[in-house]
């Protein structure tokens, strides 16, 4: 029997995003449902970094914004993470969550968008920060990973080298919002869905980008040797 290549999805995310937070059911379902014929990569936003880099107090519109993700998508956050808003000084440093992410990404036994809900989890519901090296022990831990590997990657420099490759990659496939769903084609990434988009939704754009022939793109003729262009 004949297997059939699957298609390459991105989801672009940012760890102490809340809108990714509140996305993490769809995205989940929509990877369950075609598990068959998608690859899902989860790549790091960094919405969080350089001056932005700041403690949570820095930005006063979390506690409101996470009522209306909650009563948009059914998300719960939990009491950990309220306790850590009303404190408002753990910072919010997104190249130490796309490190740790790095860091399990590359670890046989996990997927990445397990990796991915893992450290959401322990933010948004434990209200840790992801700047602990013991967040990323225990998520090793939790999935039966090497947890003296995925530390040692984490606090390593290349960890940081691996975050920074991630925050280029959707740099250079021009994402500005997070979460965001893109399709990886031949002609370049297509955006599938983000915040607002449901599991069928998903399902049915992908649908429709599978059986839609891609426009071909007439390549100009180039001029004989010896000719001026």
């Amino acid at each position: 029997m004949l297997s059939v290549e699957r298609a390459r999805l991105t989801y672009a995310f940012d760890a102490y995003c809340a809108w990714c937070y509140g996305f993490g059911p769809v995205v989940r379902a929509f990877a369950e449902d075609n598990a068959h014929r998608i690859r899902l990569g989860v790549v790091s936003a960094g919405l969080y970094t350089g001056a932005r880099a700041l403690p949570v107090a820095a930005y006063p519109h979390l506690p409101a914004e996470r009522g209306t993700i909650t009563r948009l998508t059914g998300v719960a956050f939990g009491t950990g993470y309220d306790r850590a808003v009303s404190r408002g000084t753990t910072v919010l440093d997104s190249t130490d969550a796309a490190a740790g992410l790095a860091a399990l990404r590359e670890q046989p036994g996990i997927s990445e968008l397990d990796a991915a809900e893992a450290i959401q989890r322990a933010w948004f519901v434990d209200g840790r920060s992801l700047s602990d090296v013991e967040v990323y022990r225990g998520i090793a831990d939790e999935f039966g990973l090497d947890a003296d590997a995925v530390t040692g990657a984490y606090t390593s420099p290349a960890g940081r080298m691996q975050a920074r490759a991630d925050f280029r990659t959707l740099r250079r496939l021009r994402v500005l919002c997070y979460p965001t769903l893109l399709l990886d084609t031949a002609h370049g990434a297509d955006q599938m869905g983000g915040a607002a988009s449901t599991a069928a939704s998903l399902t049915s754009a992908l649908d429709q980008r599978l059986t839609t022939p891609i426009p071909q793109v007439p390549i100009p003729e180039m001029p004989l040797r010896g000719e001026s262009s």
